[in-house]
């Protein structure tokens, strides 16, 4: 049972840790820092360290700027969940 429950919070939490690891390659990809990026969207250095260490959550609202702030558009998507097997 133990497994199950990890496995089902693993996937609970893998749509945040997609978006955090989508945006430090993007940052990093463009040898952005994280202070260069904060002056660039108005959201402090010290939460942007907090977001790509997984200590907090950013809004919707936050992902719209930070993606304005590396250039790039963000694309939200619905996909159906894949079948237990």
């Amino acid at each position: 049972m133990q497994n199950a429950e990890v496995k089902a919070e693993y996937e609970a939490l893998q749509p945040e840790y997609d978006i955090i690891q989508a945006m430090i390659e993007a940052r990093v990809s463009q040898n952005i820092t994280q202070k260069e990026l904060s002056e660039r969207t108005g959201i402090t250095q010290a939460d942007i360290s907090r977001i790509e260490n997984g200590t907090r959550n950013p809004s919707l609202s936050m992902v719209k700027k930070l993606a304005r702030g590396l250039g790039l558009q963000l694309k939200l998507e619905f996909a159906p969940t894949p079948s237990e097997r």
